[in-house]
């Protein structure tokens, strides 16, 4: 499903700055693969992403996608079958449009149609009832401007908005690290209840180590811009919080910083 080449990226080169921000990357992710991505700050895990994204260019290698390269590739052009998540919930929607009128902006990804039309009626029925599985609400109030709306609904909405039109591969970048503990756990169950009815194909960055090993069925460990190691099978179902604490300071040139330690 995603296949990477041999990534490169450099930053600030030939200056005092430079910086090996993703170092010789080869990965390998299955069709319906959820795919954790551990490591400290500063270790390439967003870099990654942008990569894939095609927000960043890689200065060598190449990125598969369904068997086709999409390595030179612009942004907008992958974002017809990726599906992207940030840190902030406040990325990714319209604050000033509607919930429906959201949901509308990404039906409409892929198709050749816009909201100068109108939304047509039979949309209406399936963003409620895409609203309704959220458990949040909002389906209720879909002519409510996405601005007025918390941060974890916001959040959760920006999720549907995503995979509303069945992506590809789902890019979840510490989608819950700006929230509070209780509304992040919210947004995980959501998500993992999303990617699993689905089967979608999806790399979630993550400071908690505990939801690292609890979702998904592979955790991938990176450090200075390097893939160190990959966790899955029945190495991984047994996996603790302490092993793969342990896994990491006995293979990792840097620490985990106190953050992840702490999110238990």
């Amino acid at each position: 499903m995603l296949k990477l080449e041999n990534i490169n990226i450099t930053f600030n080169k030939n200056t005092a700055n430079e910086r090996k921000a993703l170092q010789h990357i080869d990965l390998d992710v299955a069709d319906g693969d959820f795919v954790t991505v551990i490591g400290s700050n500063g270790a390439g895990k967003s870099t990654l992403m942008n990569v894939i994204s095609g927000s960043y260019e890689a200065d060598t290698g190449k990125i598969f996608l369904d068997g086709k390269n999409i390595t030179h590739l612009k942004e907008h052009q992958r974002a017809r079958t990726i599906g992207r998540l940030f840190q902030d919930p406040l990325r990714g929607t319209a604050p000033n449009m509607t919930i429906e009128e959201n949901l509308g902006l990404a039906y409409s990804r892929g198709k050749r149609r816009s909201l100068t039309i109108g939304i047509r009626k039979k949309d209406v029925s399936v963003f409620r009832e895409r609203l309704k599985e959220l458990d949040l609400g909002l389906e209720d109030r879909m002519k409510m401007p996405v601005g007025l709306l918390s941060g974890g609904q916001r959040q959760a909405l920006t999720l549907l908005m995503a995979t509303i039109v069945t992506p590809k591969l789902l890019l979840l970048d510490e989608h819950t690290a700006a929230l509070d503990p209780k509304t992040a756990e919210k947004v995980m169950r959501i998500t993992d209840k999303i990617v699993k009815e689905n089967a979608l194909t999806t790399l979630m960055i993550t400071h908690n180590i505990s939801n690292a090993i609890e979702y998904g069925n592979k955790t991938i460990v990176m450090s200075q811009g390097k893939l160190l190691l990959t966790i899955e099978g029945e190495q991984r179902a047994n996996m603790t919080v302490e092993k793969l604490m342990k896994l990491y300071s006995d293979t990792a040139e840097d620490e985990l910083s106190d953050k992840m330690i702490l999110q238990e």
